[in-house]
């Protein structure tokens, strides 16, 4: 290793000092620190890349489950709109019913560990934040129903395999409910979609209350991450590519993430970069196996 030699031809003594300070820092010194620096990436990691959200209701049903964890991909709609059949995450309007309790009491600890847990994006999601399949881009036809009951977009009626609990065909239409089945014909609005659950049953969405700004949409979600039995991604399904109009549908999304619980791939990601970093770690051996 080369070292600092001073004109006389000794070893800078400050700096070999400072050399066995660092080879000397013990690890339960490192570790907060590492801590911090893991902390501190996943909450720019959750604030401008990637969030994990906590699915809390059956309006996505068999495609997402109640308690299921799911990465949504932030920047995608920077570079362009959301297209037909795509799963996303959005902030309702006014019009939206809140999809969680907003009223329930919690204490102290709880708060601080919701709040923790936003950051690293790993916690509920607010009253407001939904998540929905995009049924409809701007300027589509969106109606239901034809003659075999199934949605129509822009007069191409769509092979729905995904929604496996449909709203019944013999109640009257109603906008201001979700519970039948049947709707006019909507014309999608610049700068908006419309978007619907899987499971049309129980589901609340653009049927009663309306379509979404672009502009609320938060992201993509596009890997399930928890619980480890169900990890999968969410393409576009193919009956949407069958749709003409002034959107193309695309079925690639983000490369695949390996899931980790509780969404942790935000946290224990960084906290990975920063180990391998650490003089500490660097200098555990490996032994070879026979």
């Amino acid at each position: 290793m080369a070292q600092s030699i001073d004109e006389d031809g000794t070893v800078d003594p400050w700096r070999r000092r400072v050399r066995r300070t660092r080879r000397q820092m013990p690890l339960w010194q490192e570790l907060p620190l590492l801590l911090v620096v893991a902390f501190c990436l996943a909450v720019l990691i959750r604030t401008f890349l990637l969030q994990a959200f906590f699915i809390p209701s059956g309006s996505m049903e068999d495609t997402l489950l109640v308690g299921d964890r799911v990465l949504v991909n932030k920047v995608v709609y920077d570079v362009r709109d959301p297209v037909r059949g795509e799963v996303v995450v959005f902030r309702g309007t006014d019009r939206w019913a809140p999809q969680v309790d907003g009223e329930q009491q919690i204490g102290f600890v709880d708060k601080l560990g919701r709040t923790v847990g936003d950051l690293v994006g790993v916690s509920r999601p607010g009253e407001k934040d939904f998540i929905k399949r995009v049924i409809g881009v701007p300027g589509d036809r969106v109606r239901c129903c034809d003659e075999q009951g199934r949605v129509t977009v822009n007069g191409t009626p769509l092979d729905e395999t995904y929604v496996i609990r449909d709203s019944p065909l013999d109640v009257p239409p109603n906008p201001k409910e979700c519970r039948s089945r049947r709707f006019d014909e909507v014309v999608v609005p610049p700068g908006q979609i419309f978007v619907m659950g899987d499971h049309r049953l129980v589901s609340q969405d653009a049927r009663c209350q309306g379509p979404v700004p672009i502009d609320n949409v938060i992201g993509r979600a596009f890997l399930v991450v928890w619980p480890s039995s169900r990890w999968s991604t969410l393409p576009v399904p193919a009956t949407f590519g069958d749709v003409s109009g002034p959107a193309v549908a695309s079925p690639s999304g983000p490369p695949p993430v390996r899931p980790t619980p509780d969404g942790g791939v935000l946290l224990i990601l960084p906290l990975t970069v920063a180990l391998g970093r650490s003089r500490a770690f660097r200098s555990v051996p490996f032994s070879r196996g026979t």
